[in-house]
């Protein structure tokens, strides 16, 4: 964008910077949470429900979610920002755990666990073989809920992510 079109879409460069801020949320917060309220059968079909986060960058950003991060880094704003989106997210995750009878306390282990996770393939920018990530999905579950994942589940979820 050449710099005099840039003013007719945005106002100055606080506005360009709350957009991508509004686009963050928008985008990998709340696709995050709408992936912890889709109808499951049970507590393993709930986590890969989120697990479209780790797979699908149309539902979840992560080079974008790094970006903002280091953004953060160098902005109190932005830091209240994503902390603030951090608290929602794993509030929605602990919100799927005691929907399937997970007590408070391991709830919240259970949640924390599966969003640093998350967070830290993001934020650390992880580059390993989608085949070698699939092959620990059912674990990663195990990891998370406790429970092994059912076959009809991890079906579902690869058909979904393998289109």
């Amino acid at each position: 964008m050449s710099r005099t079109s840039f003013y007719w879409v945005f106002e100055d460069r606080d506005a360009l910077l709350n957009a991508l801020l509004g686009r963050w949320k928008s985008k990998n917060t709340g696709n995050w949470i709408t992936r912890t309220e889709v109808y499951a059968d049970n507590v393993c079909e709930a986590v890969l429900n989120v697990f479209d986060c780790w797979f699908d960058d149309s539902v979840f950003d992560s080079p974008f979610e790094s970006a903002i991060r280091g953004w953060a880094l160098q902005s109190p704003e932005v830091a209240r920002e994503v902390a603030e989106d951090d608290r929602l997210r794993i509030a929605a995750l602990i919100a799927l755990f005691e929907r399937f009878d997970y007590g408070r306390a391991t709830a919240d282990v259970r949640a924390r666990a599966m969003y640093l996770a998350q967070i830290g393939y993001a934020s650390t920018q992880a580059r390993e073989d989608i085949s070698i990530r699939m092959m620990r999905v059912a674990d990663y579950v195990e990891v998370f809920t406790g429970l092994k994942s059912g076959d009809r589940d991890l079906q579902r979820f690869f058909s979904r992510i393998n289109g």
